[in-house]
């Protein structure tokens, strides 16, 4: 059993407001949960408007899934015009 983790630190240049910051990090939870099968929530700068960090977990039978689950979620979250990663660490159990 293989467990990947990121950890990625975002800044999102549009939010104005907790609100709209929360807004924009549900809808890109909400997609990279239904399209990777992962477990993500925010785990830090919850009262920041700018700033986030996402945590990323994957349960796999084999290392190479894992590692490239998360390199496709990175890739989708760079694609993201609304976020900007600063960030990120990756560790593989």
């Amino acid at each position: 059993m293989f467990i990947g983790t990121a950890q990625v630190e975002l800044f999102i240049p549009g939010s104005l407001s907790l609100k709209e910051k929360r807004f924009i990090l549900k809808s890109i939870k909400a997609r990279i949960q239904n399209q990777f099968n992962v477990s993500i929530a925010e785990v830090d700068f919850h009262d920041k408007w700018q700033r986030s960090c996402l945590g990323i977990a994957i349960v796999s039978n084999e290392r190479k899934h894992a590692e490239k689950t998360i390199d496709n979620i990175l890739r989708f979250i760079e694609r993201e015009d609304r976020l900007e990663i600063i960030d990120q660490l990756i560790e593989f159990l």
